[in-house]
């Protein structure tokens, strides 16, 4: 597994975050039987760089607190079988399967914690889970997918021992 870990902005989370990062995409790749050796890319930015993306990508002019994007387009979210026929979404010297990128507010993690009365780590450990799912291709719109999803992250945390 290949983390490409970059961070910008003066504020730091107390938190060892490319190490936690790596235990939560190894966790979730477990979770959903990830037949190959992945690589993500993370970025932990500010408020108005992830509002900026947020506009560029979704034109939703606000800070968010994850934005996920996926390289591959499953037919069937955590389905990899179509994936074998094809070299497009494997990385050509490692070979390991190139599932996207992941954008983390760092200003978010920090008040979100706070609002929700859980840890920094729970908190940080969550958006990584939540943006993992989304690079596998699970969704949230309708109803049943969110269910699911909160679901599958709870399941993740809980596996790495990180509860509220």
């Amino acid at each position: 597994m290949s983390l490409f870990f970059e961070e910008e902005g003066t504020l730091q989370l107390e938190l060892p975050c490319e190490e936690l990062a790596i235990k939560v995409i190894d966790a979730a790749s477990d979770y959903v039987a990830c037949p190959y050796e992945t690589e993500v890319n993370l970025l932990l930015t500010m408020n108005e760089e992830i509002r900026e993306m947020n506009y560029d990508f979704r034109q939703i002019d606000r800070a968010t607190d994850v934005l996920s994007f996926p390289m591959i387009d499953y037919t069937k979210a955590g389905d990899f079988a179509f994936l074998e026929d094809t070299e497009a979404f494997f990385h050509p010297e490692t070979g390991e399967l190139m599932l996207g990128d992941i954008v983390v507010s760092k200003e978010k993690v920090l008040s979100q914690a706070e609002e929700y009365g859980h840890s920094v780590e729970r908190e940080y450990a969550f958006l990584i889970a939540h943006s993992m799912l989304h690079l596998f291709g699970y969704d949230h719109v309708e109803e049943k997918e969110r269910i699911d999803m909160e679901r599958m992250q709870e399941e993740i945390l809980e596996k790495l021992q990180i509860f509220r």
